[in-house]
């Protein structure tokens, strides 16, 4: 559980209900049904628009990241590829296919699975970066989906702001129908910009650095299946992945060396 997500949003919107109260304002005037429905309705149908069903579906699902993060744990990883180097050091390529059968990442046993059958080590590399390539887009492109919310919502605050003032004119002769269209249309505004500003954009942040760091791993596996394959000594292959280990994650834009 990622505790400082939970405590950001909690921080955020209690900050702001804060400010209400102590303007002497009330807080049931910040509850508008009417006003949320124009704002969240508005933004998910036009991401909806813009965005594939698979797309959207994926970044719908990434979500749960932002409180449960997935787990990459880079030391694991280290030893595990050291322990694959020293097995095909001393019993070769074709020890590894135990290894391959066994992980439950489909990288990392495709990887393994084209150690063991051989493979060119340069065209186990090509094959290895699209499959990482095409990984990491898609995963991105479902963090977007976040991004454009963000970029959508304020604008349909305003027009939740409008429809409330058009609903205000339209009701000048009646006094008691005037104070629920403004507060429509103001509570529509701080609805869509405080959603982009303290969900859907923070969301999206987060999702991309846990998608760097995700690649952080990939890419020390790739480095080290290419590390057995041309045969380097052990020491060297887990010498270089623990250089990973000290790369900031959300600066993870970069590719290993060996991918320039």
């Amino acid at each position: 559980m990622d505790k400082i997500s939970l405590l950001g949003l909690i921080v955020g919107i209690g900050a702001i209900l804060a400010g209400q109260v102590l303007e002497g304002g009330h807080l049931a005037s910040l509850v508008q049904p009417t006003a949320l429905m124009i704002v969240l309705g508005g933004t998910t149908g036009a991401v909806m628009l813009q965005s594939p069903f698979s797309m959207f579906w994926r970044g719908l699902r990434l979500v749960k990241w932002v409180f449960v993060p997935p787990v990459v744990e880079y030391s694991k990883l280290i030893d595990q590829i050291s322990h694959w180097s020293h097995i095909s050091r001393r019993e070769g390529l074709l020890s590894l296919e135990n290894f391959s059968n066994q992980v439950k990442d489909p990288f990392s046993r495709k990887g393994l699975q084209l150690l063991v059958d051989g493979v060119d080590p340069e065209r186990l590399r090509e094959a290895m970066e699209v499959e990482l390539g095409t990984y990491e887009e898609e995963m991105r492109q479902g963090a977007k989906i976040w991004e454009s919310a963000g970029g959508y919502s304020p604008t349909i605050g305003i027009l939740g702001a409008v429809m409330g003032l058009i609903h205000v004119m339209e009701n000048l002769s009646d006094p008691s129908k005037l104070g629920a269209g403004i507060a429509v249309a103001f509570v529509a505004t701080i609805y869509g910009v405080g959603l982009a500003n303290l969900v859907f954009l923070p969301i999206a942040n987060k999702l991309k650095a846990y998608i760097a760091r995700e690649m952080v791993g990939k890419e020390m596996l790739l480095d080290g299946l290419m590390g057995i394959a041309v045969g380097d000594n052990p020491r060297i292959i887990e010498s270089r992945l623990q250089g990973y280990v000290y790369r900031e994650p959300n600066k993870a834009e970069s590719r290993s060396p060996g991918r320039r």
